[in-house]
């Protein structure tokens, strides 16, 4: 256990690592809307990502919420965690995730040109393969069930015995949901820029927002883990952990595919049809391997 000194030192530093993340993930949801914005389309985006984005993050913003402020849940999680009873959910988090769901409806009402005064065009695809509503479907039947069997626990009066299960089964149901849709969300846009061999319509901006924040949310957990002397904190945040990770190895793979493998070469022809950028700012689809002067 750290002494006084250092709790007070760490305990800054978490809190400085959990608002710098928040900033760096909360605008780390704007590049790709504007991105549709300067190219009046979202041909180069699926719509799986932002869809499972809205499910996934209402799911994270539900399951914050309810560990910050409900006083049943939080004394299941401390009768489960005896040595760190604090559960290691901080207001940062409840904030990042309603702002990130907001977010995630505006990219996807963007698939629906009229609403943004855009014209219609062949190359949009807005609906989700089957992967994607099987995923949604299943999330929502498997929290269903988890409801299920907590109110028939309630008729026993056990759903408040955290040995048992609980109404904090519930929500780790929907932090594990998140988990399993932050898996898969990024697969699809993966696979569509290897078929393409580009990632133009895919902002790399957002991609090393993501990366900087997933960093510093870990770096967060593991402070907070270490000032409490029990690294059961790590599980106790399963959704915390596991996007942090998650997101940092699909950034690393979607910036070697900008960075290094691609480049929208054979998509420069593509933007004549969409408004061209703006002077003094920089194209982002531009490989940073390329150079200027080879850009012809």
């Amino acid at each position: 256990m750290l002494d006084s000194q250092h709790q007070h030192t760490a305990k800054a530093i978490s809190r400085l690592c959990g608002w710098l993340y928040f900033a760096a993930w909360s605008l780390s949801f704007y590049p790709q809307p504007i991105l549709n914005c300067q190219r009046r389309t979202t041909d180069g985006l699926t719509p799986d990502f932002p869809l499972l984005n809205v499910f996934g993050f209402t799911c994270y913003t539900i399951s914050t919420a309810i560990f910050l402020y409900s006083p049943v849940v939080r004394e299941q999680y401390a009768a489960r965690h005896p040595v760190s009873p604090e559960p290691t959910v901080r207001f940062n988090d409840l904030a990042f995730g309603l702002h990130a769901m907001i977010m995630c409806i505006v990219v996807y009402s963007q698939f629906w040109p009229k609403l943004w005064g855009w014209k219609q065009t062949l190359d949009v695809r807005r609906h989700a393969n089957r992967l994607t509503l099987g995923l949604l479907w299943g999330g929502l039947v498997a929290i269903g069930v988890t409801v299920t069997i907590v109110l028939a626990q309630s008729k026993h009066g056990s759903s408040l015995d955290a040995k048992s299960w609980a109404w904090i089964d519930v929500v780790y149901s929907l932090t594990y949901v998140k988990l399993l849709l932050t898996v898969f969300k990024y697969v699809p846009q993966a696979v569509a820029n290897y078929r393409r061999k580009s990632t133009s319509g895919w902002s790399i901006t957002q991609q090393l927002l993501d990366l900087t924040g997933g960093v510093l949310s870990l770096t967060q957990l593991v402070i907070d883990s270490a000032m409490q002397d029990d690294w059961s904190g790590l599980f106790g945040n399963p959704v915390k952990l596991g996007l942090a990770n998650i997101s940092m190895l699909f950034d690393i793979v979607f910036i070697i595919q900008h960075y290094v493998l691609y480049g929208p070469v054979e998509d420069v022809a593509k933007e004549t049809k969409y408004e061209e950028p703006s002077h003094g700012m920089r194209d982002e689809r531009r490989p940073l391997l390329v150079g200027r002067g080879s850009a012809a």
